[in-house]
């Protein structure tokens, strides 16, 4: 037999890993002390035995075998071997199989064969035939079953096997109930029935369990309930619970109570079968906030006023609180919170109270009157509270005041004079707000037409800019144009000097009578085209004077011609 678990509902484990550091690592909170308070250290190696039962199979238990590497059917070997050596019936059938017809089994699967109310089990695959009929005599074939399933249950033959996550939940002979996880057994009912009561995955517990204050999910549970007959023969039958899962949150906790014992439980899957253990409270150990309204406190003359407080905390040590009687942090907390505030507030008036509209903790703003009920608060109430929570394992890390009603025909009056000197100071401020903003408005468009008028120097300056600039370009490309026009005439000219100089060195180098007649000729042809055909050419010796005078004179006469 393997050696007993140090799970706490008696699991066990086949050569498998060690669990002795199961709870050697268990969580522990690294929150702030607060005001130099040092709680203790949640670390244990063990943290509750109410969680711990002992290993089941570590008793010798008659006809109950466990099953090991080598699988089901050889554990079915191994106690249809006891039960012979005991002198009771097999359970395995002699029957070999055949390939041609027949029952058909296969590979990774068991027959079952109901023998006028014993058991027989086929193991090899193969077919089985009903011929002869002495092979079915008395005999009905019943079904066949996968060797993995978890639960095989068949006239007193129960074969269990769960899986890494899975825990069954066992009824032995004796109604004693004991838990398997990781591991598997085949047993046969010579003695009892083992019943099979649930098989419960331990990750994935259906019930959630909440913070009635905060809403949080603080944990799951799952409760396996047994059947048992109470009464006399044909009387109805009862259900009680005889198993508790829990499946508890990193940063949670839970504190188990057994009579005036009280144990923790640290986070993580855990099953509770231990005899008279219940379940005081599921608890946060985290850093946790919420609002606390207060019931009716009365001032020293006789207002009453109700507060709605916001208070910071972490649960340090569960155990403290769960010894007092409190199942939430919130219930232990409101308890003093009111008393202590109902001693400070009966010392103080409600004209002093009342001109404080707004009260909190170190960031928050005051605003103007008396600070007297605020400084109370910070001094006393504070440090007060702090004190009283750690009697209860809490560690308060703030709290403010954000909300307070008064009450009453005085506090009614003062509330609507209040509220009337509010809405007046409310009333200036919207005014201020407004004329503010029309000086801003004002402020806006003259900055709007001081953008405009630069917006207009700079159009007006780029557009002188423009037209000196166009001005200089036009002055520019006359100047050019000119020089362009003077220099191509002289061009011209010099082309036209050149071609008559070149003309008349050819006429002159003509050496031809004839050639030079014709020349003379075309010389006359064109004269006459140039002065008219009516122009009369006198020789300049002749007459007496100059070729200038001859030309101009030709001109003339040319000239009155053409008129």
């Amino acid at each position: 037999m393997p050696a007993p678990s140090d799970f706490g509902d008696g699991t066990t484990i086949i050569e498998g890993p060690s669990p002795n550091t199961a709870y050697a690592h268990a969580h522990a909170p690294g929150a702030s002390r607060g005001k130099g308070v040092e709680a203790p250290s949640l670390v244990k190696k063990n943290y509750s035995t109410f969680a711990k039962t002992p290993d089941y199979f570590t008793e010798d238990r008659p006809f109950v075998v466990l099953i090991k590497k080598q699988g089901v059917v050889a554990a079915l070997e191994e106690l249809d071997g006891d039960l012979r050596q005991a002198g009771y019936n097999k359970i395995l059938s002699n029957k070999n199989p055949t390939d041609w017809i027949g029952k058909e089994i296969a590979p990774g699967q068991i027959g079952l064969i109901n023998h006028g109310g014993m058991p027989k089990v086929l193991t090899k695959p193969g077919r089985y035939p009903g011929s002869p009929y002495r092979n079915w005599f008395a005999r009905t074939y019943v079904g066949t079953r996968g060797l993995s399933d978890t639960v095989i249950n068949f006239q007193g033959l129960t074969v269990v096997q769960v899986s890494q996550n899975q825990a069954a939940v066992v009824s032995d002979p004796q109604n004693q109930i004991f838990i398997l996880k990781n591991a598997g057994f085949v047993a046969y009912g010579i003695t009892g029935s083992y019943n099979v009561l649930a098989i419960v995955d331990q990750t994935h517990l259906p019930h959630a369990i909440k913070d009635h204050v905060t809403g949080s999910v603080l944990g799951h549970s799952y409760e396996v309930r047994m059947t048992s007959s109470t009464g006399p023969v044909g009387s109805g039958a009862e259900s009680y619970v005889v198993a508790l899962f829990l499946d508890i949150p990193a940063n949670n906790c839970a504190i188990l109570q057994s009579g005036n014992d009280l144990e923790l439980l640290p986070a993580g899957q855990h099953c509770i079968t231990h005899p008279n253990v219940t379940l005081r409270g599921l608890y946060t150990l985290g850093e946790n906030q919420f609002e606390m309204p207060t019931k009716d406190i009365f001032t020293r003359d006789q207002v009453p006023v109700s507060l709605k407080l916001y208070l910071k905390w972490q649960l340090e040590e569960p155990l403290k609180l769960a010894t007092h009687g409190y199942e939430t942090p919130y219930d232990a907390l409101r308890d003093k919170t009111q008393s202590i505030l109902t001693q400070i507030v009966a010392h103080l008036d409600y004209s002093s109270m009342v001109k404080q509209r707004s009260l909190g903790g170190d960031g928050m703003e005051e605003m103007e009157g008396s600070s007297q009920f605020l400084d109370a608060l910070r001094t006393h109430a504070m440090d007060d509270l702090h004190a009283a929570a750690l009697e209860y394992g809490i560690i308060l890390k703030d709290l403010a005041v954000i909300d307070r009603q008064f009450k009453g025909e005085i506090a009614s009056t003062m509330d609507k004079l209040t509220k009337r000197a509010l809405q007046a100071q409310v009333e200036a401020a919207n005014v201020d707000r407004e004329n503010s903003n029309k000086v801003k408005q004002e402020e806006g468009v003259l900055s709007v037409a001081r953008i405009k008028a630069q917006s207009r120097n700079t159009e007006s300056d780029a557009e002188a800019y423009s037209i000196i600039a166009a001005a200089k370009a036009a002055a520019e490309r006359t100047r050019i144009e000119a020089e362009a026009h003077a220099h191509a005439t002289r061009l011209a000219a010099e082309a036209e000097a050149e071609a008559t100089r070149i003309k008349a060195r050819a006429d002159a180098d003509i050496g031809n009578p004839f050639a030079q007649e014709m020349g003379r000729r075309r010389q006359e042809v064109r004269r006459v085209a140039a002065f008219g055909n009516k122009a009369v050419f006198v020789p300049t010796e002749a007459m007496g004077v100059g070729a200038p005078a001859l030309v101009g004179m030709a001109a003339g006469m040319g000239a009155d011609l053409r008129k």
